[in-house]
């Protein structure tokens, strides 16, 4: 029995696998068998190394499944993918052949949480405009010269210093009330209502600039918030909303008074221009002027003909009272026109100097300090982390050299393989009439198999 068996096992028309081939045959048979299909699932165990592919796995609520997005693929998506981010992929199933194990390669990839997002956001808008809540009509018009602004938003943020600084160049004897509010976040949306409805019981402004400066859909999603929205209309006060940047829109946008393309455009349309306004004074006094001259003209030419007849009359002492009535007239409107000339100009004086005593340049200087601190740190941190890895990648690296195949290359040795990369091992895998190639240490030699000789 024992004989019987040795032979059978040594049988020449047994068809003996190898691991390589047996993965290779079945790597084949997966990517014919399925083809290409589209997934949907959670990103997890992401990891990037320096050659630019993407290694991760893909799981639902009781099974994954290891997938690679090369860099060629991964340069096309909008998005670096990371853990926890849900999302649909175009893929084929492959086996990683070294290992076995049967993964995914990722042809194409898409956010379904902002996908998402854009339907929500787009039936949110239709609802609310089916209501009426966006019409032209119910929008209220803008003060033209505001007693004081309300700025609703993050008093950290890059819009607040945009807004006042260019409040402070059109209009800086405007003063401004901030309501400070995160602008991102779960909490968000709550925090701007209790806000609006703070500016609307106190009634402190003229006008409220609701603002943020850009970011992702996900990052401008506390300003889609519906009850946002409808605190926007209810509100006592114009709204103007500046979120953003000119491409983004928000649901807030639609239900302010009126939409600003970015918080800085928002703060230009809240006041009007200083210069221009100096203008207009000087355009209005130059007016005042040519009138009170006309005047004058005509009560010198009434006065002359009012001589001529006293003349006739001779009442020449009460002429000369109405003359110096006058004259004194004269004086008393010039000196008023100055007086009124003065008081503006103190009064616009004393708005700019309460302006700059409550500006955040103090802070901002504090800021940029710190900043300059911690990139120092953190520049010497990197260098202090760099060296460590190298003392630790210099041993590896001379190991790997000793045990490198190249190295057997320059002893005079060389790697055969089939034009398509697979070694060979076995004289049997080159059949007679067909290309293999030999790497040597420096170059390659492509040759034709005219004889071959297996081992017995």
């Amino acid at each position: 029995m024992e004989i019987n068996d040795l032979s059978e096992a040594v049988r020449p028309d047994r068809d003996i696998y190898s691991v390589s081939r047996l993965n290779r045959e079945v790597r084949v048979m997966l990517e014919r068998g399925f083809g290409t299909l589209w997934l949907e699932a959670e990103v997890s165990n992401f990891a990037k190394p320096s050659s630019g592919h993407w290694y991760f796995s893909l799981k639902d609520v009781t099974a994954q499944v290891r997938c690679a997005m090369f860099r060629q693929r991964n340069m096309l998506c909008r998005f670096t993918a990371r853990d926890g981010q849900k999302v649909l992929v175009k893929a084929r199933i492959g086996l990683y052949e070294p290992r076995g194990e049967y993964q995914l390669i990722i042809d194409h990839m898409e956010d379904t949480g902002l996908g998402a997002l854009k339907r929500q956001f787009e039936e949110l808008a239709a609802r609310l405009s089916a209501e009426g809540l966006f019409a032209p009509e119910r929008k209220r018009a803008l003060p033209t010269l505001p007693k004081r602004i309300g700025v609703i938003t993050s008093p950290t943020g890059a819009a607040i210093a945009d807004i006042l600084q260019v409040l402070a160049r059109r209009f800086p004897a405007v003063p401004v009330l901030v309501y400070p509010v995160p602008v991102q976040g779960a909490q968000a949306a709550a925090e701007m209502i209790a806000a609006l409805k703070l500016a609307g019981l106190r009634q402190e402004c003229d006008v409220l600039i609701l603002a943020r400066g850009g970011g992702s859909l996900e990052d401008l999603w506390a300003f889609n918030d519906e009850a946002l929205a409808r605190a926007i209309i209810a509100s006592p006060i114009p709204i103007v909303s500046g979120v953003g940047h000119e491409i983004d829109f928000t649901i807030c946008d639609f239900a302010a008074d009126l939409r600003a393309p970015t918080p800085s455009a928002a703060a230009e349309i809240v006041v009007p221009d200083a210069g221009e306004w100096f203008k207009a004074f000087g355009s209005l006094g130059q007016r005042l002027q040519r009138a009170m001259q006309r005047r004058l003209e005509v009560s010198v030419k009434r006065l002359n003909w009012l001589s001529g007849r006293a003349a006739q009359v001779s009442p020449r002492a009460r002429l000369t009272q109405q003359m110096q009535r006058l004259d004194e007239f004269e004086q008393r409107i010039s000196r008023a026109l100055r007086q009124i000339f003065k008081n503006s100009r103190a009064d616009l004086n004393e708005r700019i100097n309460r302006l700059w005593q409550v500006s955040p340049a103090a802070r901002v200087r504090a800021i940029n300090a710190r900043l300059s601190e911690l990139t120092a740190r953190l520049h010497a941190a990197e260098l202090s982390h760099l060296r460590r890895a190298r003392e630790q990648l210099l041993p590896l690296v001379r190991t790997l050299h000793a045990v490198s195949p190249l190295a057997t290359l320059d002893r005079g040795y060389a790697i055969v393989s089939t034009p398509t990369g697979n070694i060979l091992r076995n004289a049997a895998d080159a059949p007679i009439g067909s290309l293999i190639e030999a790497r040597l240490a420096s170059g390659k030699i492509i040759a034709i198999v005219k004889d071959r000789e297996e081992k017995p």
